[in-house]
């Protein structure tokens, strides 16, 4: 986390737009930010020249040079009214502060995903009506316009894209669906491997806490995926009335380290609050799982305890309300931080850029690294609820019996 934290701080105060950190993008296909530079000198040249570059996931999220804020803050969700830092400024007011470049990198985008619809012989009237909001306000780029009418032709996805929330995922990652499928399709597997690990001799005896552990786990692995996940933001402005903190914490990010759109901007407070937003919302689904999977292996704990009476001092009932809190604790804080530094820098800093082109391989490594963090994960959790007291060992509880 360490390693984290600094590339994290380095990626905020030290980011010029001016290097060639794509490098790759550049080597056998044009930019899409190459394009539009092309475009504002030379009106002849349309960003839509080369359609397939809209279907690319990775450059929905290249740093504009053009949009950078003064202080090389990456250009991250909502435009801020102050420049480059200032994404915590109160933007449900439409920007009225006379922020040039974000009026700029705005009219481009509202501009190019007009193209995109043009092209497509799509009026702006079809789109669903957050979609078409974001359009007009300029806080949607031709190429999030071209990715939705891609995933609209395939029927699951345009089911899915009902929903404002896998909407706003979907658009930022087309790969979404994937990870939580290789989440939630592992996480038994790993997490029943990790407990074995832990418990060796003791595996069988210590059964019905190891059911808990892995229910808990199922129910919670969605939402880890989901919280964390880049976002590319349609929801609708707060109304007037909210107070600073609903502000706040509406305008940071859904992913602390996640690279964002041409033209907007995250603080680094706006970054530190999607942690500390989607810590408190981890927390409310790791105690309400562990409130399940606990009742439910006590539940099983007792009917065994009822056939098999040799069995009634063997197994002692899970404690419901402490093994509750300290699953939400434990999400909160160390599930919180790894899934948001998997999404926001392993995947979409690192992975995305280098394999954006070989979607199979991609694909692959995020399953060998997600693997990887459940299984570790698992781990934790075991050493965690052990030190904190609410497992014991089958030893322990033999010597305190």
């Amino acid at each position: 986390m360490a390693i984290a934290a600094c590339y994290f701080t380095a990626s905020l105060s030290n980011f010029n737009p001016s290097l060639n950190l794509h490098r790759p993008f550049l080597s056998s296909h044009s930019s899409p930010l190459l394009h539009l530079r092309l475009s504002l000198s030379s009106p002849s040249i349309s960003p839509l020249s080369l359609r397939h570059q809209h279907t690319n996931p990775f450059p929905l999220f290249v740093p504009s040079a053009s949009s950078s804020g003064g202080d090389g803050s990456f250009n991250n969700g909502p435009p801020s009214s102050g420049g480059g830092g200032g994404g915590n400024d109160d933007y449900n007011s439409n920007n009225s502060g006379g922020d040039e470049d974000g009026d700029n990198a705005a009219n481009r985008n509202t501009k190019e995903a007009m193209m995109v619809l043009a092209e497509s012989k799509r009026a702006l009237e079809t789109l669903p009506k957050d979609l078409a909001a974001g359009i007009q306000a300029g806080r949607i780029p031709g190429a999030v316009v071209s990715r939705f009418l891609e995933l609209e032709k395939s029927g699951l996805f345009r089911w899915f894209l009902q929903f404002g929330g896998f909407k706003e995922r979907l658009l930022a990652d087309d790969l979404f669906f994937a990870k939580v499928g290789i989440e939630c399709g592992v996480g038994i597997f790993t997490k029943t491997a990790a407990e074995y690990e832990r418990r060796r001799e003791n595996f069988f005896k210590e059964l019905e806490i190891v059911f808990a552990d892995v229910v808990m786990a199922i129910i919670a692995d969605f939402m880890l995926v989901y919280l964390p996940a880049p976002t590319v933001s349609l929801r609708p402005p707060l109304a007037s009335s909210a107070g600073p903190i609903a502000k706040f914490f509406y305008s940071c990010p859904d992913n602390a380290f996640q690279v964002a759109l041409a033209g907007t901007s995250y603080s680094f407070l706006q970054r530190i609050g999607a942690i500390v937003r989607n810590g408190a919302k981890l927390f409310a689904v790791g105690t309400t799982s562990s409130l399940v999977g606990t009742a439910v292996t006590n539940t099983l704990i007792n009917g065994r305890k009822a056939v098999d009476k040799s069995s009634a001092g063997e197994v002692e009932n899970v404690p419901i309300l402490s093994t509750s809190v300290a699953y939400g604790v434990y999400m909160a804080v160390s599930s919180n931080l790894r899934y948001q530094v998997l999404a926001g820098v392993i995947e979409q800093r690192i992975l995305e850029p280098l394999l954006h082109q070989h979607k199979f391989m991609l694909s692959a490594i995020c399953f060998a690294v997600r693997t990887g963090n459940t299984y570790l994960g698992s781990l934790l959790w075991v050493d965690y609820a052990r030190l904190i007291g609410i497992q014991k060992a089958q030893e322990e509880q033999k010597e305190l019996a």
